[in-house]
Order: structure tokens, then sequence, then C-alpha cells
């Protein structure tokens, strides 16, 4: 009896209002859609992932991936110094926006092949947008 109420209790921890966010971003919702319902609180939750290789703090050092704190809208291979991109990151043009981030979230090898990012993507696009929208207050 207790293990059912305590598994009501962490799911309604993990609510994200998930269903009601799409719903709101309306049918086959486009990027910037996704991104008006896009939950940073819920992003912060789903970094954790990243998190094994990412920080986003202030000042942290780099781990197996470079810091991420102040990434959003500043150009490819140039949030950490002390980082040693690929040469096909620093090769690419472009910078971190929420396209671009959600591209590489996605799928970081089709969007810069020959990156070493070891990493399969994130296939939910509200997912996407929630960590996007919890990179975005990283700042």
């Amino acid at each position: 009896m207790v293990l059912p109420v305590l598994a009501a209790v962490l799911s309604g921890c993990g609510d994200d209002r998930r269903e009601e966010r799409l719903r709101a971003a309306g049918p086959d919702p486009s990027l910037a859609a996704l991104m008006k319902v896009a939950d940073a609180d819920v992003g912060a939750r789903k970094f954790r992932q990243c998190a094994a290789c990412h920080s986003v703090i202030q000042g942290a050092s780099d781990r197996g991936g470079p810091n991420l704190y102040g990434v959003f809208d500043k150009p490819f291979a140039t949030n950490s110094s002390r980082f040693g991109y690929t040469a096909a990151l620093t090769a690419a043009a472009g910078k971190w926006d929420a396209a671009t981030l959600d591209a590489w979230i996605a799928d970081p090898a089709r969007l810069v092949p020959g990156t070493t990012m070891q990493f399969q993507g994130v296939p939910d696009p509200l997912t996407r947008a929630d960590i996007i929208a919890y990179l975005r207050e990283q700042k």
C-alpha cells in the first residue's frame, strides 16, 4: 500500500505540464512555438544528462565538454578559452542561437560532421526546447 502512494507522490514531482504545453504550441509546432511554451525549470532537470560532461556554473572548469555558462548566442567554439574544441567545430561557422542549439542537441554529428561529442542526441523537440530555455538563462 505504501509503494503505490509513494509512486503517486513522486510522479507529481516530475509533472512538467507536457501535454498542456504541447496543446498550447499547436499541431506540428515549429521551434518558435515550442520556445514559447518551453520551461527553463524543466530544462534544468533535463540538463542533468548533459551535466555528466558540461557545467553551467560561471567560472567552473571544463569537463569532458566545455562549460556552457553564457553559451547562448555566442559563436561556435568560443565559450571556453580553456577547452580543446575539435577542428570541425572550430571551422564551422555559426552561433549558439535557439535554432542551432536545437539542431545540435538533436544530433551533434549531423550539425557538425567530425565533432567528437559522443552523444546520440535528444529526439523530443519539447525536451530540446526546455533545455535551450535553460541554457538561455545561464548568463
